[in-house]
């Protein structure tokens, strides 16, 4: 028994170690709309949803919490995302990022 937990416990780990997400980042002066439009005009692309927002709008909130989730997403559908986000001229690029990088 002791080792089925144990086991569970280590694909609980892993899974949240492979977590993966894009970050969006905004131009200086972007408003929260527009980043808001921008989340939402993306959100349609397959295996890439886009993350839970901030609890807080605030600007800073929103111009650093726009996120998509790329944890399950193919090369395509990154292609697709990168290529939806360009489509703005308040996107500066697009940051990876993964478990790893937090806090750095």
């Amino acid at each position: 028994m002791i080792a089925l937990v144990g086991v569970s416990g280590c694909a609980k780990m892993d899974a949240a170690m492979d977590k993966q997400w894009m970050v969006v980042d905004f131009n200086p002066g972007t408003t929260v709309g527009t980043a808001l439009q921008v989340r939402a005009a993306c959100s349609h692309v397959q295996d890439t949803p886009p993350m839970a927002l901030p609890a807080k709008h605030s600007v800073i909130n929103i111009m650093y919490g726009v996120r998509y989730d790329t944890t399950n997403s193919s090369p395509a559908n990154l292609a697709q995302l990168q290529t939806c986000l360009q489509k703005f001229p308040s996107v500066q690029g697009v940051d990876p990022e993964d478990v790893g990088d937090e806090g750095s």
